[in-house]
């Protein structure tokens, strides 16, 4: 599939403490009903689509969730994940204003991370369309050590309490227990076999992945996806026949989450043995051939941007501390807790790596480096500021959120999913939709145009 789509969902975790004037905090549960009231409407539960296409709701363990729309280009995805963050803050400065009329003086923190204090986990999973005619084991067996390895890039970076604390790549890894698995909270594994797809089951599957980390990081996010999108697309044409299996794959992804020099060599099934970085650079070599007659901008330039972060990685991992969210991360802690004496595990260190991923763009650690010019870009501010309203103007997301946009306007009471808008009194009307690539439908643009 030379055209694909994307999708991206971050559970985010909550924090509501009580503010100098002794005021009393609420519940997490609580906190998150603050968040959503500005525009559930009425709805018993907090599950509902926005004008920009989006889903946002309430998923298990109280976090909320932001799902972006189907977008069919990388960097629009960049946009969109971004610009949930941008209304994720928004609602929780509303929700504050909600709880001080209500006589609740407390403060609703809001962090684009993996896991909490006590070690729980939650997710950001990615979604691809892909052509149904790919085997899934044939898919699997060629994604598994593609998945596993780059980590070494795409990991968010984490403070382990244990033996005065030290520092790993990824979040999720520790969390991995299978190497193929339908579970997203129990034995979650590298390909997970969920198949959903919103569209033509026989002509499309999605791929769901769960094994990936948060990103703060624009850069990281489109790297993560990007490289993915030329991968599978190698997959689905036959073009990928390089033999990478790992021995041990779940084990793989610990031992390379603790190598922060990136220098630990995995065994492979077939009995030769590569650090993570050198099973990427095959990946990218095999890439980099079979897309050296396109001409297509994005394909060279995630290209681009994947060797040159390889090349860091083999020869200096901290020379990406302005693109990688693990390594960024690592320098500010290191900082920190040489200047003030600390141990790695101390309070003072497990706030500051929190603060990190604070998605508050007045408090949280990343917006204060990227507003220094500390941190690489992809998109820009206004184009987020756009994303929170409008939806991609080529695929199914934006019939969706026009609706969406039109029905919140007049108050009209509807049914929205991923596939399906629904009208009830008077109207009474499915209009199914099996194709997300498709961003117009004329018989529903008509009654949408009658209302």
């Amino acid at each position: 599939m030379k055209r694909r789509i994307y999708g991206l969902e971050n559970e985010y975790g909550i924090i509501c403490t009580a503010d100098r004037r002794g005021g009393k905090a609420l519940s997490i549960q609580n906190a998150v009903m603050y968040l959503f009231r500005e525009i559930i409407s009425g709805r018993m539960y907090p599950d509902v689509f926005l004008e920009n296409g989006a889903r946002f709701y309430q998923d298990i363990g109280c976090h909320p969730e932001y799902a972006t729309p189907e977008c069919d280009d990388v960097r629009e995805l960049v946009m969109h994940d971004r610009a949930g963050e941008r209304i994720i803050e928004s609602l929780a400065r509303a929700a504050e204003r909600r709880m001080r009329q209500d006589g609740f003086f407390g403060r609703i923190s809001v962090f684009k991370n993996n896991t909490d204090t006590p070690g729980n986990t939650y997710g950001c999973h990615e979604n691809y369309l892909m052509d149904r005619n790919v085997g899934f084991r044939q898919m699997a067996t060629q994604l598994i050590p593609f998945f596993v390895t780059r980590q070494a890039f795409c990991g968010a970076g984490k403070v382990r309490k244990s033996n005065r604390g030290y520092y790993v790549i990824s979040q999720r890894a520790q969390h991995i227990r299978e190497d193929i698995s339908i579970a997203t909270t129990t034995a979650r594994g590298i390909i997970n076999t969920r198949d959903e797809p919103h569209a033509d089951r026989e002509k499309y599957r999605r791929l769901h992945v769960i094994v990936g980390d948060s990103n703060m990081s624009e850069f990281v996010t489109y790297l993560k996806v990007g490289t993915t999108a030329l991968i599978l697309r190698m997959i689905e044409e036959g073009a990928l026949d390089k033999r990478l299996e790992l021995r041990e794959s779940v084990r793989a992804i610990m031992q390379i989450s603790e190598d922060l020099e990136c220098k630990r060599e995995l065994e492979l099934q077939n009995g030769k043995r590569m650090t993570a970085v050198q099973v990427q650079r095959e990946y990218w070599e095999a890439a980099a051939q079979y897309y050296q007659r396109e001409d297509d901008p994005f394909i060279q330039d995630v290209l681009q941007k994947w060797d040159f972060v390889l090349t860091g990685l083999e020869t200096d991992p901290e020379s990406l501390d302005r693109h990688l969210d693990w390594v960024a991360k690592k320098k500010i802690i290191e900082q920190y807790v040489r200047s003030r004496k600390l141990d790695w595990d101390s309070p003072e260190v497990m706030r500051l790596d929190l603060e990190y991923h604070n998605i508050d763009t007045t408090r949280g650690i990343f917006y204060k480096m990227e507003k220094r010019g500390l941190m690489e870009r992809i998109v820009t501010d206004e184009e987020i500021a756009h994303a929170m309203h409008h939806p991609p103007e080529t695929t199914r997301a934006k019939f969706r959120g026009r609706f969406v946009k039109l029905v919140n306007e007049r108050k009209i009471l509807c049914g929205v999913n991923w596939s399906y808008i629904q009208l009830y009194e008077p109207y009474q009307k499915l209009y199914l939709s099996t194709d997300p690539l498709r961003p117009d439908y004329d018989e529903a643009n008509r009654m949408i145009y009658s209302m």
